[in-house]
């Protein structure tokens, strides 16, 4: 059953994917080496929670590698299950493996949904996110579920483009705000209050 909002969220997910789908792989490559440069400049943590862009998503995996040469760990998402993520340490782009859904995670072993509350930043994908931090994510709700589970304090930073940082987003009650966005040209920007301070 459509849970009230969920149309509004589902037409903007067909008006940003549509959008991504027609982005030339050039666009798509400067973006990526911008968001890697960007990546570089933030204050990481031991921990860094991130994933691997696939689909279209802004990105690759040089921001994993360069989280990593800035001296943190990286723990990327590993679907097993309906529910939280699980987890597993990033190595590098050669320890990768195919998974569910055209995604790619750690060939080594997966770490239970708490491992989330090691990082104190966490890079989450998303379609768009709003000045209010409202995320709007695929719907399949891993993230709105595992997100509980971070160490309050941790800093939840979407990855959009930078035309996918929008002014209002429909929001339900099982959303839970992020406090930044990182976007490939205006890099990291503060969004609305954080929710652990509200």
């Amino acid at each position: 059953m459509e849970m009230p909002g969920e149309r509004h969220k589902n037409a903007w997910r067909s008006e940003i994917l549509a959008r991504r789908s027609a982005l030339s792989a050039e666009a798509h490559a400067r973006e990526a080496v911008a968001l890697a440069e960007a990546v570089g400049k933030l204050e990481v943590s031991e921990w860094v929670c991130a994933y691997v862009p696939v689909r279209g998503e802004p990105g690759s995996t040089d921001m994993l590698d360069a989280v990593r040469e800035a001296g943190a760990r990286v723990l990327l998402p590993v679907i097993a299950a309906p529910g939280p993520l699980e987890w597993a340490e990033y190595t590098g782009v050669d320890r990768l493996r195919p998974a569910r859904w055209g995604l790619w995670e750690p060939n080594g072993p997966s770490l239970p949904p708490e491992a989330i509350a090691r990082a104190g930043l966490l890079l989450i994908p998303a379609l768009a996110v709003d000045r209010r931090g409202v995320r709007l994510g695929r719907g399949a709700g891993h993230y709105d579920r595992s997100l509980g589970a971070v160490t309050p304090g941790a800093r939840l930073m979407a990855v959009v483009r930078d035309d996918e940082l929008l002014d209002r987003l429909p929001e339900e009650a099982h959303d839970i705000r992020l406090g930044w966005a990182l976007t490939p040209f205006g890099g990291e920007q503060r969004l609305g209050l954080d929710p652990r301070t509200e």
